[in-house]
């Protein structure tokens, strides 16, 4: 496990040399990619959520289609059309943007939501169905859609179904002082990602995204997750709760997080570091909730404090 462990963290080093100033946003995205996960990156414009794909897909070798999403964009842009050919009396499939190992769905929430919409078969099965026909996606596949805040000019709310799809959301953030003088001092902005080196490619890939799925996972920490997303469906300043699907996410991710720690088995510290992350964008808040001051991010907080968490810290690896 230790060579491959060192293949992902080297493919972080490699996007941080285009993405300045994030070491964590980064990590959280090659835990949800070993995961298995789509990544949803909101945040304003301009703050570099399309270079860290573009990175992502650099340093991993993998095939990218990148799609800027506007009212006019089709599903059939997505998934791909059979065209009548003439020559052969047959209807040819012509195949969409996403078939490739990495999409990039860019300022998602500025389409319309039936352009949204084929996006859900693709991100749940990883697989497209035109005129009946059902075609398999390249694999590794993940999805990197980035969204814009709610209530910029010409956005609108993604549904909870699609929201739901997502593994984690992460938040990309202003950079620092330090790494905004050295973005600006490698103008132009494609000088950043020449940094960007190929250090494994989509076979080592998934070599790495079936050791995750073997990282052991005891009882008490499966019970662990559970009761956090119980709480969540308890609380009283929540419309809406997590879904079992979102335990799942939780889980993919803490398996990750143990083994780029090193590790052959999940700790409950795995998944404090990730349950804001794959909890975040799945969770609303009741109206009175909102007008009291407060926040999705507070009550993780108190979830997080409030449900016991499993003792001793390790080890968690008996069988």
């Amino acid at each position: 496990m230790q060579n491959i462990n060192e293949k992902a963290l080297a493919v972080t080093a490699e996007v941080s040399k285009a993405v300045l100033g994030k070491p964590e946003v980064v990590l959280k995205i090659m835990m949800a990619i070993l995961a298995r996960g789509h990544v949803l990156i909101e945040d304003i414009p301009g703050v570099g959520k399309t270079t860290l794909a573009q990175a992502f897909a650099r340093a991993m070798d993998l095939t990218q289609n990148r799609v800027q999403f506007t009212p006019d964009v089709l599903p059939s842009d997505i998934v791909g059309f059979s065209l009548y050919q003439k020559e052969t009396g047959k209807f040819v499939y012509h195949p969409g943007a996403v078939m490739c190992n990495l999409f990039l769905a860019d300022e998602i929430n500025r389409t319309s939501a039936r352009t949204q919409s084929a996006l859900l078969e693709v991100m749940e099965e990883s697989a497209v169905t035109v005129d009946g026909v059902t075609r398999v996606l390249p694999q590794p596949f993940t999805v990197f859609a980035t969204e814009n805040p709610v209530g910029s000019v010409g956005t609108q709310m993604l549904p909870e179904s699609q929201l739901d799809r997502f593994m984690v959301c992460v938040v990309m953030g202003y950079p620092d002082a330090e790494a905004e003088m050295e973005i600006l001092s490698r103008q132009p902005r494609r000088a950043l990602l020449d940094r960007v080196q190929p250090v494994m490619d989509k076979n080592d890939l998934l070599a790495m995204q079936q050791q995750v799925d073997e990282v052991y996972m005891s009882d008490e920490i499966r019970r662990y997750i559970v009761e956090l997303s119980r709480a969540t469906r308890r609380d009283s300043r929540l419309m809406l709760g997590l879904s079992p699907r979102a335990s799942l996410a939780v889980a993919g991710m803490a398996r990750a997080a143990a083994f780029l720690s090193g590790r052959n088995y999940v700790a409950p510290q795995d998944i404090t570091a990730i349950f804001a992350d794959a909890a975040r964008h799945r969770l609303c808040l009741t109206e009175q909730a909102r007008t009291g001051g407060d926040t999705v991010q507070n009550i993780l907080d108190d979830v997080l404090h409030t449900v016991p968490r499993p003792r001793p810290e390790k080890p968690f690896h008996g069988r």
